[in-house]
């Protein structure tokens, strides 16, 4: 379902744009994907909305046949990009699971700040952005899911997320149809 609107406490939601995400090989160059992001985050930094920066600095404990060994990774490989332009007020969040709701205080401190609709963007479509919508949906949000805002490692899981599963958890729009909702807004 196209963007209908955006509630006036809407929080925009930026997954896993670090720098050892960013440096995978991506189906979408990543440059376009964190111009993308930048614009939404000023957007909403101009209508003094809450900004949620997330990283992944670890995983999950359970088995599995895809492992990434943590230990091994470089230095600064779950640090922020920078073209983010983290600010002071903005909500940092660090994850060791898919989903940016899942063992972290997110829902409680959205709900705190009276958010009602999260906007998602980021990486990957098909493991951190979906997870994280399946969460905000079941936490109760309204949920906005920005598509050209993120991309994934897979083609057929990107498209899959999209045309699938998003529909069923939100509304979908691109970032120039969010930043327009943003300008209409009193």
């Amino acid at each position: 379902m196209p963007i209908s609107a955006l509630d006036s406490r809407s929080a925009l939601v930026v997954i896993d744009l670090q720098k050892g995400i960013a440096a995978l090989p991506t189906v979408h160059h990543m440059t376009g994907i964190i111009e993308q992001a930048r614009l939404l985050a000023h957007g909403f930094r101009q209508r003094e909305l809450p900004v949620v920066l997330v990283n992944v600095i670890g995983m999950a404990p359970g088995r599995t046949e895809q492992r990434i060994r943590t230990n091994t990774l470089p230095a600064d490989w779950t640090e922020l990009l920078p073209e983010l332009n983290a600010q002071a007020r903005d909500l940092l969040i660090s994850k060791r699971t898919w989903g940016a709701f899942m063992h972290t205080d997110l829902a409680s401190r959205l709900r705190a700040m009276q958010v009602t609709q999260v906007v998602i963007a980021g990486v990957s479509t098909s493991i951190g952005v979906e997870s994280t919508a399946r969460q905000a949906f079941e936490e109760g949000f309204n949920v906005t899911l920005v598509t050209d805002a993120m991309t994934d490692i897979n083609s057929a899981a990107h498209e899959h997320s999209i045309q699938a599963i998003f529909p069923r958890l939100g509304e979908t729009g691109t970032t120039q149809e969010v930043l327009q909702f943003l300008e209409r807004a009193p």
